[in-house]
């Protein structure tokens, strides 16, 4: 792997992001009656595409706004503009690392469908329209609690529709971080590009036919997992599974993800949080296990999304996960990116690292690997407390399995596993390893209490339901 290409600079990406912050700064103060800065921001984002089929829709925008005359139909037009932007900074990390990494190119975006999925009501997406343009001319220091309240309505009259139901949740999920910052006038740190990315999305969103319908193809071959990355959040939480696809009909090997989700309580933590997912997916247990899957028929979207299904799977082989990806996984093509989805925020790529050594990062005690004399930040703040993977297994490694993901202008590294020597012998730590149970008494314990909690919420719900 050429670790050399992912510190060197990637031509016009300093320009293109800067064009997004200009537009992002224009948002705080609010697009009602724009100040000479933010004007500026709304021109630098109209010229930054001035070369594309967005050209003069975006210029016009940008004029009318900066007037204090912008309509909706120019917030969407920025909203697009800003999003190609961030979508071509994507596209060109992407590229940069199928060079250094030497795999199959992803290709473009032609395989994913794009057009009208599920007839959606159109009142409703234009509802929440109008009160996302309310957001914009307001700016992110003149939302208050009235403001941010106009979203409730529109989202309880969405979630019983399932087409409207992504863009539902988006809004729910940004209204409430909006409503814990009200009012905006005394926040003393506003989490610009954040709101700006959640704004601009769900704008877009309300557009007729952006979201395609969700075709899938029939996967059927071996499944060879690679780690798991968990997500959790005070109300959910959800695992992922980073695998390579060996098709049954001896086609190229593509990477693929699995993902599980569920809803939980505040009180489970830790490697509970496994208790909730399991019941939803064998996989987990093969992970857990070291052993590779066979899919019969498992659909598979356009984007290389299983959608998983017990019935078509069973356990297979053994199968080290070092061992996949030391063979299996740099000739793995991954599979193209909807539009809307590319974005630098989603750059999950698996990789390995071998032959590195281990510095202390400046500052924060953090961890950086050198390879070959190319400094590459880890992300040990991503591992999770759920598994035995921790910042002083990655920090003692000799051969790091993780995700390369692209934050703050820098590539970085979030460990899935590694390979470390204790007592002469190369042993493997996995984050994903108490996911179908453990014998580790520390997965033990941490299960104990989990299931307590559990049974006391459990009681608890029973009581409330028969008063």
């Amino acid at each position: 792997m050429r670790t050399d290409l992912l510190v060197d600079a990637v031509d016009g990406l300093d320009e293109a992001l800067a064009a997004v912050d200009g537009f992002d700064a224009a948002l705080v103060g609010g697009l009602l009656r724009p100040q000479p800065g933010q004007a500026g921001g709304l021109t630098g984002l109209a010229d930054a595409v001035a070369g594309t089929p967005l050209a003069s829709r975006v210029a016009e925008a940008a004029e009318k706004t900066a007037a204090g005359a912008g309509d909706e139909g120019h917030f969407v037009a920025l909203a697009a503009a800003r999003t190609a932007l961030l979508g071509s900074v994507h596209d060109a990390l992407v590229a940069r690392v199928e060079e250094a990494t030497g795999r199959p190119a992803t290709g473009d975006t032609d395989g994913v469908p794009a057009g009208a999925g599920a007839e959606q009501a159109a009142n409703l997406p234009i509802a929440a329209r109008s009160w996302l343009s309310d957001l914009a001319r307001a700016g992110w220091q003149g939302i208050d609690h009235e403001l941010v309240g106009g979203a409730a309505p529109v989202v309880s009259a969405m979630l019983p529709d399932p087409a409207l139901r992504r863009l539902a949740t988006l809004l729910d999920g940004f209204a409430a971080e909006l409503a814990a910052s009200c009012p905006g006038a005394t926040l003393e740190r506003v989490p610009v590009r954040r709101w700006a990315d959640l704004w601009s999305r769900a704008v877009l969103l309300t557009v007729p036919g952006a979201v395609p319908a969700r075709a899938a193809d029939e996967a059927t071959g071996r499944l060879l997992p690679l780690g798991v990355d968990l997500q959790e959040h005070a109300t959910a939480v959800q695992a992922q599974v980073h695998a390579v696809f060996e098709p049954a009909d001896g086609g190229a090997a593509r990477l693929v993800r699995a993902s599980v989700s569920a809803p939980k309580p505040d009180t489970v933590v830790g490697a509970g949080l496994w208790q909730l997912l399991r019941p939803h997916m064998s996989l987990l247990a093969a992970v857990s296990e070291g052993r590779s899957m066979e899919l019969d028929a498992m659909p598979l979207t356009a984007e290389g999304d299983l959608i998983w299904d017990d019935a078509w799977a069973r356990a297979g082989e053994p199968a080290d996960a070092f061992a996949t990806a030391r063979v299996a996984l740099p000739a793995a093509a991954a599979f193209a990116v909807a539009p809307l989805d590319r974005h630098p925020a989603r750059i999950a790529v698996p990789v390995l690292l071998e032959g590195y050594g281990v510095e202390e990062a400046e500052g924060d005690g953090g961890v950086v690997f050198d390879v070959a004399g190319c400094r590459i930040a880890v992300d040990t703040g991503r591992v999770p407390a759920a598994g035995p993977l921790t910042p002083e297994a990655v920090a003692s490694s000799s051969a790091c399995l993780g995700l390369l993901r692209w934050d703050a202008g820098a590539f970085l590294l979030q460990p899935l596993a590694v390979e470390r020597t204790v007592r002469k012998k190369a042993v493997a730590v996995h984050a994903g390893a108490w996911a179908g149970g453990t014998a580790d008494k520390a997965g033990v314990r941490a299960e104990k209490a989990a299931t307590d909690a559990v049974k006391v919420l459990r009681e608890r719900a029973g009581k409330l339901l028969r008063k």
